[in-house]
């Protein structure tokens, strides 16, 4: 199958949460980090996040730098990466600050003709998938659309279906000094969980930074 390099970007707390049991973002990169993501997301095509990301967070997306900007126009590029939204039933508001050009948002055939009548106003829609949006189908619709590099900046339940659909080639994870505990709290990679025949990583890299680690796994297939 012809698709994207996939990054799985993150940062999570020693003990493995992403955010908090409140499922509201928590601070865990220093500057340093954050830096660096910036960087990555200004590299990258695309940048993919679940309708999860989108409702708690209200992300972006978009490069804020106008270096990073003015690197990617040098390129011959668009200032901004694709933003693409993983949304099977078209849940993401009209307002979301990831809507506008440059957005794409995959829905399922399941979603409602009033919400995607909206939505498409707002961002292009593409259909992939019957109940739940088809990754693979997905990232052969960006393969086409010229994305080599997608960049994936969670939730949780997005990581754990990408990872367990085998469409994961890194992980980039800043592990920071802190701890947020929570038996709900979302972890790195949520989902059912695999019982056996677990996905094998790499270490490619591991480097002190803000006081945290920065890991950067090879997904073995």
């Amino acid at each position: 199958m012809e698709r994207p390099k996939v990054i799985i970007n993150s940062a999570m707390s020693a003990d493995g949460k992403i955010s908090s049991f409140e499922k509201r973002q928590v601070r865990i990169s220093g500057q340093g980090d954050m830096d660096r993501v910036k960087l990555l997301r200004a590299r990258s095509d695309a940048v993919m996040v679940g309708v999860g990301t989108v409702l708690s967070d209200d992300p972006g997306l978009r490069v804020k730098s106008s270096e990073l900007r003015r690197m990617r126009k040098d390129r011959g590029l668009s200032e901004d990466p694709l933003r693409v939204v993983v949304d099977s039933r078209a849940r993401t508001p009209p307002h979301a600050e990831v809507l506008g050009e440059g957005c794409i948002l995959a829905v399922t055939r399941e979603a409602p003709e009033g919400r995607l009548a909206m939505l498409r106003k707002k961002c292009e829609i593409v259909v992939a998938g019957e109940e739940r949006v088809d990754l693979a189908e997905l990232m052969t619709i960006l393969k086409k659309k010229g994305v080599e590099r997608l960049m994936v900046e969670g939730g949780a339940t997005l990581n754990w279906s990408l990872v367990e659909a085998g469409l994961v080639d890194e992980i980039s994870v800043f592990v920071g000094p802190m701890i947020i505990g929570g038996e709900g709290a979302p972890t790195l990679v949520d989902g059912p969980g695999f019982g056996g025949d677990f996905p094998r990583l790499e270490l490619i890299s591991a480097h002190l930074i803000d006081g945290g680690v920065l890991l950067r796994w090879r997904v073995l297939h």
